[in-house]
């Protein structure tokens, strides 16, 4: 079996590329991706599956280098995105460009060029924003450019049901330790706070709720879609819901010398609370460990203890 993953340098795309090269099953793994972050950290330490990896630098609206790619594919794993936090409306023509426009460049070399399998990983911004728990009989209704953005890409592989299987993985906010990291993503973000300056900053009341995902639970799940055909159609893949204040005091039972620095306290932030897809438990894939174990693990993770006055 041969995949193709898109944005595989990423913080998610390592760590799903090193989990695909220890899979027997498959004979060639081709990343696709722009090093648009400018971390190269899939390429140093911890080798994976030497004659196995193919790497191809090029833009999702490189449609030459696109095709060429797809060649003798037999499962596409869709993750290149642009992404935008903290800023979700800082960048609306690049969002479009790439997440829509990027995967909608995907979907027409598919029309011609089936392969097997297609998963592709969606957000849970497509919901927008709700006081109550949403689930996947909500209709989307993004928000922010990014969720605008993403539920455009949806839109364009969704065509293609009818000549393969489209899995879409709305997927929340991914937290934890990978070696090529995102500390822009919330929790990431306020665990390095916490660690390196013993402060941390939050705006707004910290009452706004998020669904979020371990990098380590959301891999195998990934996988397993794309391998295995489980999951078919639209999922939610969510591990908890929390608030920043939730997360925060975690982090404070772990740093017990925290500072929290309030903004605007009273500003009101949006809410999204989304219900975990309730064929996940028949997978047996989630693993259900405390935040404040997960954490702990990343503490571990850091190169050194700083000293503070």
């Amino acid at each position: 079996m041969n995949v193709l993953v898109t944005g595989g340098a990423g913080y998610i795309g390592t760590a799903l590329v090193a989990d695909l090269a220890q899979r027997a099953e498959i004979s060639e793994i081709r990343i696709y991706d722009n090093l648009s972050r400018k971390n190269p950290n899939l390429f140093l330490c911890d080798p994976i599956a030497h004659g196995k990896i193919r790497f191809i630098r090029a833009d999702l609206l490189d449609t030459r280098k696109l095709q060429a790619a797809l060649k003798g594919i037999d499962v596409v794993f869709h993750l290149a995105a642009k992404v935008s936090t903290p800023f979700a409306d800082a960048d609306f023509h690049g969002l479009d460009q790439v997440n829509h426009w990027g995967t909608a460049e995907l979907s027409y070399l598919l029309e011609n060029q089936p392969v097997s399998r297609v998963v592709y990983l969606s957000s849970t911004s497509v919901y927008g924003a709700s006081e109550s728990l949403v689930d996947l009989q909500t209709p989307p209704d993004p928000k922010t450019a990014y969720g605008i953005s993403k539920l455009r890409g949806e839109d364009m592989l969704g065509r293609l049901n009818s000549q393969m299987p489209v899995h879409i993985v709305r997927c929340g906010n991914v937290y934890g330790y990978n070696k090529s990291m995102r500390f822009d993503a919330v929790i990431n973000r306020l665990m390095l706070d916490a660690h390196f300056s013993g402060r941390l900053t939050i705006h707004g009341s910290g009452q706004q709720t998020r669904a979020f995902i371990h990098i380590q639970n959301l891999i195998p799940i990934l996988s397993a879609i794309g391998l295995d055909g489980q999951l078919p159609g639209v999922s939610n893949v969510v591990e908890r819901n929390a608030t920043v204040q939730d997360i925060a005091d975690v982090l404070q039972e772990l740093y017990p010398d925290l500072e929290m620095l309030y903004i605007q306290q009273d500003m009101r932030l949006r809410n999204l609370m989304v219900e975990p897809d309730p064929r996940l438990a028949a997978t047996q894939l989630l693993q259900d460990a405390p935040l404040r174990e997960q954490l702990e693990v990343f503490r571990g993770q850091f190169a050194f203890e700083p000293q503070r006055p």
